[in-house]
């Protein structure tokens, strides 16, 4: 048994960082205790940030949202300003474990997991999201891209904290797309996923285009030259071939468990296929069915 402490604010939190070496800290504890259980960690204290209401919800400020670290993942897919705003977090969101899961894990333990397959990681880069990062002593801002540096692997320092990401809102952007392929339907850790946002005009004309891609290196994979085939043209099978071959040179997959580097890396290049279902900003609805 280890001692479990929870703080109902920031100032016990930090009292407790400071007095805590070698102390777990966590939220939903759906990775961590999955670690635990498999030995592959052994924290002397555990400090659960489950009561801090100061880093939960979502709020709208000067055209961002920002969502407190502990916010869990069913309420995020609930939650009506991220639906409207940022429906390819959404789409990823419903496709998370379980509903037990995304009642317990939050976004904050899944940025931190730092997994190459966590399941908002691609979304969230495409969205150009940032984290804030908190001790007694300040705060500090810095993109997920630069925060993520390796499996397992954050710029998280010593007594510091996730405490929000910030998004700012993607206006303009029509086409929301987020896919995971794994060995079932649910309940799966990605083989690949692959999250898009794109601006098209209503003459087709993809305007702007980003993409990423998880599971197929050590963090989130993004192909700007990928991106630059498709801006300026309109969706086209042969284009998308094009960006597709791109990828697939691109990408830096592992074999395990779950599936080989050259499965990883055909699929890559397939689910960027899966843009030939837009045509023009009507088709969006169609391919980005919210779950409920």
């Amino acid at each position: 048994m280890r001692n479990v402490l929870l703080p109902r604010s920031l100032s016990e939190l930090w009292d407790h960082l400071r007095a805590g070496s070698g102390a777990a800290v966590y939220a939903g504890g759906t990775d961590l205790l999955v670690k635990m259980r498999g030995g592959l960690v052994i924290p002397s204290l555990l400090i659960c940030l489950e009561r801090i209401e100061e880093l939960k919800g979502v709020s709208e400020d000067l055209g961002a949202i920002r969502i407190g670290a502990g916010t869990t993942h069913a309420e995020l897919l609930a939650h009506p300003v991220i639906r409207a705003h940022l429906p390819v977090l959404a789409s990823a969101l419903g496709t998370l474990g379980s509903p037990p899961i995304r009642n317990m894990g939050t976004i904050g333990g899944n940025i931190c997991t730092a997994s190459p397959a966590g399941d908002t990681l691609p979304p969230l880069h495409v969205l150009n999201a940032e984290v804030e990062l908190l001790t007694k002593s300040g705060v500090r801002r810095m993109s997920v891209k630069d925060f993520i540096t390796g499996p397992g692997k954050t710029c998280l320092q010593e007594e510091e904290i996730l405490s929000a990401v910030w998004i700012g809102k993607p206006e303009g952007h029509n086409v929301h797309h987020f896919e995971k392929v794994g060995q079932r339907n649910a309940l799966a850790c990605a083989i690949a996923s692959f999250a898009a946002l794109l601006r098209i005009s209503a003459e087709g004309i993809v305007e702007k285009a980003s993409m990423a891609w998880g599971s197929v290196a050590p963090t989130i994979l993004t192909c700007p030259e990928a991106e630059k085939t498709l801006v300026g043209e309109r969706i086209s099978l042969k284009r998308l071939r094009e960006a597709a071959a791109i990828v697939r040179n691109t990408v830096r997959p592992i074999s395990d468990v779950r599936a080989d580097a050259d499965y990883r890396r055909n699929v890559s290049g397939n689910l960027l296929l899966r843009l030939m279902e837009v045509q023009t900003p009507d088709d969006c609805a169609r391919l980005n069915q919210l779950p409920a």
